[in-house]
């Protein structure tokens, strides 16, 4: 059993910015040399978040709309009344997705449906770099 720990870097725009990751966690996968295994992606932070959906525009836009429904900007969230920052959304937002995603792979190709990409969804306010750590365990 192999293990190997990687990291992936980007800059975002904020604002529920979806950002799909797919073919750079298969890129991995595949510099990797593993064959058989999982593939976990981990956001370390509290306002961004991972899931897998159809990344196209209009579904984008509607997951988007979602949020905005779910835990909107103008809400008065108890985060906010801390007056550190004016995020409370975001931390909601993210905590409802999650930070973490783990797929399995087989002959060193990610299992997902024809539709389905990874993506990562930054719902902080600001434009900012992130990075996520994409850990492999195969062999």
């Amino acid at each position: 059993m192999k293990f190997l720990c990687e990291e992936l870097n980007f800059s975002t725009e904020g604002n529920a910015d979806i950002i799909e990751l797919t073919e750079k966690v298969q890129a991995l996968i595949y510099a990797s040399g593993m064959r058989n295994g999982l593939v976990n992606i981990f956001v370390p932070g509290a306002t961004g978040a991972l899931t897998t959906l159809e990344h196209e525009p209009g579904v984008c836009k509607d997951f988007q709309e979602l949020f905005d429904f779910i835990a909107p900007r103008d809400k008065d969230y108890h985060h906010n009344r801390r007056e550190v920052d004016s995020n409370g959304h975001s931390h909601v937002r993210a905590g409802l997705l999650g930070p973490s995603l783990t797929i399995p792979f087989k002959e060193s190709h990610l299992l997902l449906g024809r539709w389905q990409q990874i993506v990562f969804i930054d719902f902080d306010e600001v434009a900012r770099d992130r990075h996520l750590f994409v850990t492999m365990l195969g062999e």
